[in-house]
C-alpha cells in the first residue's frame, strides 16, 4: 500500500511528533494529581527519563505509546508495510532500550509501572495505576 501524503509531508507530520507532553502522558498526569499523588518530570537523571517519577513511593512510570513501544496484541501496534527492514530495526531498538531502561532502574530500587496509550482512555485502568503506585510504597 502506498503513503497517502508526500514524501516531505510525512516528514513534517513525523517531526510533530513530540516525546514530552503528549495527550496520554497529559491523561495520566492530570489523573495522578487529582488523587492527590506529587511528582517529578522526566528526571534525567534516572536511566531513560522517566515519564513520572514519584520518590515518596519510590515508584517510576512510563506511558509509552502503543505504536512506537510495540503493545503486544494492541489494535495501535501496527507496523508500516513500507520500508518494512527500518521499522523492524526500529522497533526492535525501542523495546530494547525500554527494556533495559526498566531493568537498570529496578536494579537501582525503584518500582517500574508501565502504563499504555490505550489503558490511559479507561478511567478503571487509572484507578488500577493509582492503587499500584500507593501499594508498590507498602510492600517494599
Amino acid at each position: 500500500m502506498t503513503d497517502v501524503v508526500d514524501p516531505s509531508t510525512r516528514a513534517r507530520m513525523m517531526r510533530g511528533m513530540k516525546g514530552r507532553d503528549t495527550q496520554p502522558e497529559m491523561a495520566v498526569r492530570k489523573y495522578l494529581h487529582a488523587t492527590g499523588l506529587r511528582y517529578r518530570l522526566h528526571v534525567k537523571r534516572l536511566q531513560g527519563s522517566p515519564d513520572i517519577v514519584l520518590p515518596r513511593f519510590g515508584t517510576v512510570v512510563f506511558v509509552n505509546g502503543c505504536f512506537w513501544h510495540r503493545h503486544k496484541g494492541c489494535r495501535y501496534a501496527t507496523t508500516p508495510s513500507s520500508r518494512a527492514d527500518f521499522w523492524s530495526r526500529k522497533f526492535t531498538q525501542n523495546v530494547r532500550r525500554d527494556s533495559g531502561n526498566v531493568s537498570a532502574l529496578q536494579a537501582a530500587g525503584w518500582t517500574v509501572l508501565t502504563v499504555w496509550e490505550c489503558q490511559t482512555r479507561d478511567p478503571l485502568l487509572l484507578d488500577e495505576l493509582f492503587w499500584r503506585i500507593v501499594t508498590a510504597a507498602h510492600d517494599k
